[in-house]
């Protein structure tokens, strides 16, 4: 008899998996073998489940940054490194002693001390894998990169967050898997649309639910690709503080009425006597969360009041930085406060491909007037504002990117760095996470890793963990074959609190 081979452990019934599982039919009533596993989601606990912080986490805020910043100017500074890889930028002390960080970070440096600092992440691919960044998915290539349909995508790790969740009969006041500011890679021109933030084989229904925000920049700036300028309003260095985050709708519709709300609800009812035919499928099921979902965001005041950031004081609306990637970090707080588990927010590419902080050219100019501004004054202002009103010890931030950078300056207008995926930084706060502590070095020119290595899949498995998810729970892809939550990641003990 063919046998299913795995590591033995004794499930809540005895049986180990080992003996339990078989091909096609299991032993246990001519049980299928998805239902089993479906049936088999609350084994003993794991030694992860074990580890100390699991479930910290009420809520998780996933800050991205899109085209990899450089670990260099950032949080893993060389300041006795030549030249040609320190640059010219300098360090500066932070809150947390003996930690430097770049010059061009004077607010996150005060927020050093309330943070984990992990810089040794490593992987073998130096290219835009947002998927590989944020899915368990094994491996990466330029076809996956962009392509969002591939059937070798995994999902996204909101949208895990948010069909287990469905699963397990749990309700929230928010929808679980929340997205911020505008769907990915939906505001550039060049190249085709890029994986990363999808639910894959859970369907369409777990796509994380995008905000589209409407609002003027402040700063106009000159972007370059391949040869090709263009002047652009870039929200990230500035924007008015009218501007707003919509959900479902391009612009606000002032006519919204209650007959008309009605009207959609009895379009819906004839839609769903059209639909009685497919019963309990996949189909059916995912017909229904898209149906509750769009019913519940046009009725929800609570998640209008979340989004509507013009609701806090300016003080405080300044001290995230009024560019989008601040305001967008101040209504994620405002939507994990009101009740939803995951929040990311994406710093992205706008304008023109190749944006984002993806400074193959003009490094420094950009570092210092588009990209390191913002985002100091953002981080600075999440962890303060989550401190400040009590919220931090139970609410996760995870800020990570695809890579980092080269560590030799390319000779080329402004500076560059390319593609480096052997060694580069992440920032944990809150949630579960030890506050002011360094975890992982690198050698002397923030090259390779020297010490504990951590791969992408640790941090996600680490986010699993602080959220109350164990890692040995299991998913089905579309034909009901289960699948791994995540494979080769662990949780990263030293980084818990």
């Amino acid at each position: 008899m063919l046998r299913i081979l795995g590591s033995t452990q004794r499930l809540c019934d005895g049986l180990t998996r080992r003996e339990a599982l078989r091909a096609g039919v299991l032993g246990l009533g001519g049980l299928a073998l998805a239902d089993y596993f479906r049936l088999t989601q609350k084994t003993a606990a794991s030694p992860a489940r074990q580890e100390r912080s699991f479930g910290r986490a009420k809520s998780c805020i996933l800050l991205f940054l899109y085209g990899s910043p450089s670990q260099l100017e950032t949080f893993d500074p060389k300041p006795a490194a030549p030249l040609e890889i320190r640059g010219e930028l300098g360090v500066i002390p932070s809150r947390l002693p003996g930690l430097q960080v770049g010059e061009l970070l004077p607010y996150s440096a005060r927020v050093m001390d309330k943070v984990t600092v992990l810089r040794s992440l490593t992987h073998p691919y130096p290219l835009h894998g947002v998927a590989f960044a944020t899915t368990a998915t094994p491996t990466i290539d330029v076809p996956m990169e962009l392509n969002p349909r591939d059937g070798r995508h995994h999902p996204f790790i909101g949208s895990v967050v948010a069909h287990l969740q469905q699963r397990s009969g749990r309700q929230s006041p928010l929808p679980a898997n929340l997205a911020l500011p505008f769907p990915f890679s939906s505001r550039r021109v060049g190249e085709v649309q890029r994986a990363g933030p999808y639910a894959a084989f859970l369907g369409s229904a777990y796509n994380p639910i995008w905000t589209n925000f409407q609002g003027e920049a402040t700063v106009k700036t000159v972007k370059t690709l391949a040869g090709q300028k263009l002047e652009v309003g870039e929200p990230y260095m500035g924007i008015r503080p009218d501007g707003k985050f919509l959900i479902g709708q391009d612009q606000p519709d002032q006519t919204l009425t209650l007959d008309r709300l009605d009207a959609r609800r009895s379009l819906v009812d004839q839609f769903d006597q059209a639909r009685q035919h497919l019963g309990n499928t996949d189909a059916g099921r995912s017909f229904d969360r898209h149906r509750a979902l769009a019913l519940d965001l046009l009725t929800s005041a609570r998640i209008r009041e979340a989004l509507d950031v013009e609701r806090e004081p300016l003080a405080l609306r300044e001290s995230y930085g009024m560019t989008l990637f601040g305001q967008s970090c101040l209504t994620a707080r405002r939507l994990v406060e009101a009740g939803s588990k995951f929040v990311s927010v994406f710093w992205d590419e706008f304008g023109l491909a190749g944006s984002g902080w993806d400074t193959h050219w003009e490094h420094y100019p950009r570092m210092k007037k588009e990209l390191c501004p913002g985002f100091d004054r953002a981080l600075y202002g999440l962890l303060t504002d989550l401190d400040d009103r009590g919220l931090l010890d139970e609410t996760l931030v995870v800020c990570i990117s695809e890579h980092g950078r080269t560590p030799k300056i390319q000779n080329v207008s402004g500076g560059g760095r390319d593609h480096w995926s052997r060694a580069y930084s992440a920032i944990l706060a809150g949630g579960g996470i030890a506050r002011g502590r360094v975890v992982g070095k690198t050698d002397r020119i923030a090259s390779d890793v020297t010490e504990r290595p951590i791969s992408p899949k640790d941090v996600l498995a680490t986010t699993y963990h602080l959220l109350g998810i164990d890692l040995e729970t299991l998913l089905e892809d579309r034909i009901g074959r289960p699948i791994p939550l995540i494979q080769g990641g662990s949780v990263i003990s030293e980084a818990l609190a």
